[in-house]
């Protein structure tokens, strides 16, 4: 990611200076600016004073480090030569209070310190990434007239970049950004997985079908959908699928190369958001990351719950399809809903004053969750009113709501059949049951709070008494004297 972010700034005239604990990383960036004719624009330096003599006034640091104790030593390594007014631009995954911290311990030097979340990959990092810069407004202005230069830009030409919030706003979006892509692949391979196992479809023909997903109705201009057709259909050179060689194993999350997905999912809890949607497809990461340990029981099972065929007619197979990507669609709408409630919260607890139009542009295009009508329809809703007024929950707003139920039937035959025929559908499965009770007024939990009454005195609400409102109920029944 850095090196190509590298090449990215010095292909739009910027000087770039380099540093990294490998030379040989540095060699080869050297090397792929040569054979673009760059290497005028790009120096390395082996250590930190040589670097900062390198730079003018005011010093401009753009990082791309692995997130935690590597992103501290790199900032107390480089603080004896930061001056009053230099900006540090930390384009890593790091986690918000890591950027928080170090925004506070540079405020006295006089130092501007953005966290600023980037998405679209490596391929993005060198052609033009989406960016979510968040800190104090100063040093976003010193800031934006650059990255705007270098920023993905959408079919309008605006540059998907912009001005998130205050403090660790930029990191913290981009790692719900990242919540919600793992949202979306995970419903999305579990229809791939259904297409290949249930539907008994093809590698070239499932990518026949994301194709068209990509180019018509809901899901026209999703990246996801678009790559999924690619990876389908890539040959290696003996004509192999790729695909067909790939083991089912995610391990980022367990090697700490990626901390996004569990800090997603330890904020939605800790923020009391239901994000299961989001969750669900984290556990199945973590799951397979293990894949000896699914080996071995498997073997003490005796077998696996094998998956069963779907469909014996051409018309039921069609109709499976439809069903299928209006299911996924809804799963993709969903998990922007919840991500963008776990935003909010967090936004109400930091007072990051978010901006959720600028948001919104930043994740039109250059990013991995892109998906054109989507985006169309949250653009619509928080650029209508003033941002102190626009109510966050997507759930509240009729556009979203028809989208969700206009596709709800679909989803329930997805995931009844998917039941039926064992197929593994966690976030198709539980974004059914999120929709369910996010809907219902009549919840099991009446159940369950009694239960929560009787052995621990924890007090309920009477029926058509209560505002609504999570707090302590007012009434408690003694169900068996102590």
């Amino acid at each position: 990611m850095g090196g190509g972010m590298a090449l990215l700034f010095a292909e739009h005239g910027i000087e770039v200076s380099l540093n990294d604990p490998s030379d040989d990383n540095m060699n080869h960036v050297l090397e792929k600016a040569k054979q673009n004719n760059l290497q005028n624009q790009l120096s390395k330096h082996s250590n930190y004073e040589d670097l900062c003599k390198s730079l003018g006034a005011p010093k401009v640091f753009v990082f791309s480090l692995p997130h935690g104790k590597v992103g501290d030593s790199v900032v107390e390594g480089l603080q004896p030569y930061l001056e009053n007014g230099d900006l540090i631009i930390d384009a890593s995954n790091e986690h918000w209070q890591n950027t928080q911290r170090r925004q506070g311990k540079l405020v006295s030097q006089g130092v501007y310190y953005i966290g600023m979340g980037v998405s679209g990959g490596y391929q993005a990092a060198r052609r033009g990434p989406s960016m979510c810069p968040g800190g104090e407004d100063r040093a976003l202005d010193l800031a934006l007239p650059l990255l705007k230069k270098v920023a993905a830009k959408d079919a309008s030409g605006n540059p998907c970049v912009g001005r998130c919030g205050m403090g660790g706003s930029g990191h913290y979006v981009k790692m719900v950004h990242n919540g919600i892509e793992h949202g979306m692949m995970s419903a999305q391979a579990e229809a791939w997985q259904i297409m290949n196992s249930g539907l008994g479809m093809g590698y070239d023909e499932i990518g026949d079908v994301f194709e068209r997903w990509n180019t018509e109705g809901e899901m026209k201009g999703t990246f996801l959908v678009e790559i999924g057709s690619q990876i389908c259909k890539q040959k290696d050179s003996k004509g192999k699928h790729v695909l067909s060689t790939v083991e089912d194993k995610v391990v980022q999350d367990i090697d700490g190369s990626e901390g996004t997905g569990v800090w997603s999912s330890e904020e939605a809890i800790r923020l009391h958001v239901p994000a299961p949607t989001l969750s669900d497809a984290h556990y199945i990461r973590i799951a397979s990351a293990f894949r000896k340990d699914r080996a071995k029981v498997k073997e003490t099972f005796g077998g696996d719950f094998s998956r069963c065929s779907w469909s014996s007619s051409p018309e039921e197979k069609k109709q499976n399809l439809e069903d299928l990507r209006k299911a996924v669609y809804c799963a993709f709408l969903s998990a922007f809903a919840q991500g963008i409630n776990i935003i909010d919260q967090a936004d109400r607890e930091n007072k990051w004053d978010i901006d959720f139009a600028a948001v919104v542009q930043i994740w039109r295009n250059g990013c991995i969750i892109r998906s054109d009508h989507i985006t169309d329809m949250l653009s619509s809703i928080f650029k209508q009113q003033r941002r102190e007024v626009i109510d966050r929950d997507l759930l509240h707003h009729a556009i979203i709501a028809k989208e969700l139920k206009d596709t709800f039937p679909s989803l329930c035959r997805i995931v009844a059949k998917g039941v039926e025929k064992n197929a593994i559908i966690p976030s198709l499965g539980a974004n059914l049951e999120w929709l369910k009770y996010s809907t219902d007024t009549n919840l099991p939990t009446q159940f369950y709070e009694a239960q929560l009454d009787f052995f621990g005195k924890h007090m309920y609400d009477l029926k058509g008494e209560e505002t609504g409102e999570p707090v302590t109920g007012k009434h408690h029944f003694e169900w068996r004297p102590a």
